[in-house]
């Protein structure tokens, strides 16, 4: 079985080729980052521009490397929900013009399921039920993976995403965006403890995050630093930052699993690639016997491979749209 992915649902336009779900015969990305960081981030309107621009060398690129053709093809996966509503509108429409023409399945497929799906490419044995955090730029949850296509909504951020408050704060250190992986690099050379950051909580919603208080802590303490004529240490700071956002991910999601009895943990998303991140629930997970899955660093930011895999499985399960899919900008994984 082959699967054409395609994800256009901020600013990396991508195609991969997944054969019988699991093995990745192809994936091509396009990455704008360079373009949207002299905006200090995400341009909407340049990213649908570029999404336009190219979907079909990308699409034919992952074709050729894959070594397929559309004939060849058992269905078209793409990425609808959520995202920036105009670039995931160039992606919709191509796939929905590529299967009207070739006469193959189209599988709609949710960005977030696409992230989770990144542990089957990296894990083969993995598989349903288990207990996964997904945290990225714009999504923090806890989802229950009941099956390859079945999820529930355990805890979500009330704000802020963990990246976003990662990006925002970088940006206010004075890192170049995408300021995630600088802040990274940063807190390899820092001291965690340095700087005693606030953990906000959500009240009546134990396992829901809240990181726009986190934000606001730190931008106020550059601030008054600033004002003040003094120099806080960015390492320092980038050390305490990554721990505490380290700390509340991990802290809830192992909360999370040990109220549902889950003894199996994934990580996903764009966050999942940060090393902090990685190392905390890696060993809370193996303080407590768990098993913990997490995709290889090339897997974790967007990309077609995660949409082909994902689209494999609802093929499988019988998920697939005709021509009146419609892009949507927020879609709860509740809703699928």
């Amino acid at each position: 079985m082959l699967i054409l992915g395609i994800e256009s649902s901020c600013d990396e336009t991508a195609a991969s080729v997944a054969e019988d779900c699991r093995r990745i015969r192809s994936s091509v990305i396009s990455t704008q980052i360079e373009e949207h960081k002299k905006y200090g981030g995400v341009v909407p309107e340049i990213a649908s521009r570029r999404h336009c621009e190219n979907i079909l060398g990308v699409t034919k690129k992952a074709l050729d490397d894959a070594g397929a053709t559309l004939a060849d093809l058992d269905g078209i996966a793409v990425t609808y929900a959520p995202g920036l509503i105009g670039a995931l509108l160039v992606g919709v429409n191509f796939a929905k013009g590529l299967a009207m023409a070739s006469g193959k399945p189209l599988i709609p497929v949710h960005h977030i399921a696409g992230h989770i799906a990144t542990n089957y490419l990296s894990h083969p044995k993995l598989e349903p039920p288990y207990l996964c955090l997904v945290a990225s730029g714009g999504h923090s949850h806890i989802i229950e993976v009941l099956s390859y296509t079945k999820f529930r909504v355990v805890g979500r951020t009330h704000d802020d995403a963990a990246g976003e408050c990662f990006d925002k704060c970088a940006r206010a250190m004075g890192f170049p965006y995408p300021g995630g992986v600088h802040v990274d690099a940063a807190a390899q050379k820092g001291d965690p403890t340095a700087f005693k950051l606030p953990h906000p909580a959500v009240a009546g919603s134990e396992f829901d995050f809240s990181f726009s208080g986190l934000k606001t802590a730190v931008i106020n303490m550059l601030h008054h630093a600033d004002q003040k004529g003094e120099t806080i240490d960015r390492n320092d700071l980038s050390a305490s930052l990554q721990q505490t956002i380290s700390q509340i991910l991990t802290d809830k999601t192992v909360r999370a699993a040990e109220a549902l009895g889950y003894k199996k943990i994934a990580l996903a998303g764009g966050v999942s690639a940060n090393s902090g991140v990685r190392a905390a629930l890696s060993e809370a997970c193996e303080r407590r016997g768990y098993e913990f899955f997490m995709p290889e660093k090339s897997l974790c930011g967007d990309n077609g491979a995660m949409i082909a895999c994902q689209g494999s499985y609802n093929f499988l399960a019988g998920i697939t749209a005709d021509e009146s899919l419609n892009a949507v900008a927020t879609l709860s994984m509740d809703q699928i």
